[in-house]
């Protein structure tokens, strides 16, 4: 059916409802004369007259009652259906796409999951987990998961997490082993844990700050993972120091377990941002993911 046949008809069946033209034209949204203007091309196009017309009413001629009882009731179904559509669009649905660390998954995101999944069960939530940089966009994910301080000036970043810091652990059987480093500069002669960041192709360099001083160390040790769990892991193992959140280490330090040393040393860092592009038009289904995993002091 061509538009104007459809918009037609559309005209038609609302005089007919209303047997009125100016009651028509005004839930249209069009002038009175521009309605009859519409009802006229569709007699003169069928060759028929439709309604009949006097200073007091309007009714439907025979062939126009016809055409109406053949007609509303399809157009009730499409305005039904279209109704529909506007339901589906207004109760979120999909499937979104992160890009995330593991210690921001197991931190931030896993906790929050749960809840939001069987709050939305038409949401489908796809995480990758990857430590390294890669482009969301390239490689079509909804949005993406760092540290506030690395994130590109073209993105939207909304925090989903709180600051931490990495900090140097060893089991106390170490310690009774080896002295505990009094500078970072004394891990050069300590058996360390490295990790491998994927996206550097390097070992991590641990990073330390007091009084304005940074230090990047570089360390050595037997153990070299790529993922920051079995680093935390080998060091319960007493294979060595660690480098890790203090958040995954705390359970460990709090039973006894690990021992921390540099505290003074270790900065904090900025927490866990979700960041997408600020040209992202958000569907419904990241809205309310964004809105879910806002952190809330």
């Amino acid at each position: 059916m061509a538009r104007d046949e459809f918009s037609e008809l559309r005209a038609f069946i609302a005089v007919a409802n209303d047997s009125s033209f100016t009651k028509a034209a005004a839930k249209l949204g069009v002038s009175t004369s521009a309605l009859s203007h519409t009802i006229r091309g569709l007699e003169e196009r069928l060759g028929l007259r439709l309604l009949t017309r006097t200073t007091r009413s309007v009714s439907t001629t025979e062939a126009g009652e016809r055409l109406y009882r053949s007609v509303a009731t399809h157009f009730d179904q499409i305005r039904t259906e279209i109704d529909a559509l506007s339901e589906l669009r207004d109760k979120p649905s999909g499937t979104i796409r992160i890009s995330s660390a593991i210690h921001a998954m197991e931190m931030v995101l896993r906790p929050k999951l749960a809840t939001f999944l069987t709050e939305f069960p038409d949401i489908s939530v796809e995480v990758s987990i990857n430590d390294g940089f890669i482009d969301i966009v390239g490689e079509h994910f909804d949005a993406g998961v760092r540290l506030g301080e690395s994130i590109s000036k073209d993105m939207i970043a909304v925090r989903i997490g709180p600051d931490w810091r990495f900090i140097v652990v060893g089991t106390p059987d170490y310690f009774a082993r080896r002295l505990p480093p009094e500078h970072p500069g004394d891990l050069t002669n300590h058996q360390c844990i490295n990790l491998r960041m994927a996206s550097a192709g390097g070992l991590y360099a641990w990073e330390f700050e007091k009084d304005g001083r940074e230090l990047e160390i570089r360390v050595a040790g037997q153990a070299i993972f790529d993922s920051i769990f079995p680093v935390l892991h080998a060091a319960v193992d007493n294979l060595g120091l660690a480098y890790v959140p203090e958040d995954l280490a705390r359970p460990y330090i709090d039973d006894g377990r690990l021992q921390a040393v540099l505290n003074d040393w270790c900065p904090v860092v900025q927490g866990y941002h979700l960041y997408y592009p600020n040209r992202r038009l958000a569907s419904p289904a990241f809205a309310v993911f964004l809105e879910a995993m806002r952190y809330r002091p």
